[in-house]
């Protein structure tokens, strides 16, 4: 078996797709830090659950999690590699992304609070994925700010994610009483 460690990122430097190295807190790595966060912990939700639906959905998101984390780790001098290698995130995805809520949001009544995470296990761990992406999409819209983003899709797409992600969540848990899902009200 071929050992997995290099030894090259003992410094604190680790290498780019298709070249170049940056230190291991640059912006980008951070960026893809939180991505492949966010896409561990969907696998734990897709691990737990018991539907098929998200499932299927969550899988394609961990898919496009990895097309995100390719761009991310690109700077553009080697943009057009990436491009004639992978799959870039484009707007079919972010539509995509739209139709997926809005599908699964017609078979859901969200309750009119603030919803607690911890209803499900699977919902929980959905829960933890949006919160991880939303800190990469602020990371992202700093790499943005910094003309380190290529692909302003990106942004658009991460900020559909999230929202989908909360979905999901709530689809996974759309048959448990209210009550156990919201926070505290006034008069409560």
């Amino acid at each position: 078996m071929k050992k997995i460690y290099t030894r090259r990122g003992d410094k604190g430097e680790t290498g780019l797709l298709f070249g170049g190295r940056v230190p291991k807190n640059h912006l980008r790595l951070v960026a893809c830090g939180l991505v492949d966060e966010a896409n561990s912990a969907l696998g734990l939700a897709r691990a737990m659950t018991k539907e098929h639906t998200l499932q299927k959905v969550i899988l394609e998101i961990q898919r496009t999690l990895f097309v995100v984390g390719a761009e991310l780790a690109t700077t553009s001098k080697f943009r057009t590699q990436l491009e004639d290698t992978f799959k870039v995130i484009d707007a079919d995805m972010t539509k995509w992304a739209e139709a997926t809520m809005d599908q699964l949001a017609e078979q859901i009544d969200l309750p009119g609070a603030f919803i607690i995470p911890g209803a499900t296990l699977s919902g929980a761990a959905m829960d933890l994925a949006r919160a991880t992406l939303r800190r990469a999409e602020r990371e992202v819209v700093t790499l943005h700010q910094e003309n380190l983003l290529d692909n302003v899709e990106i942004l658009r797409y991460m900020n559909r994610l999230t929202d989908l992600l909360f979905i999901l969540a709530r689809y996974q848990e759309r048959c448990l009483p209210p009550e156990i899902l919201t926070g505290v009200r006034k008069g409560s």
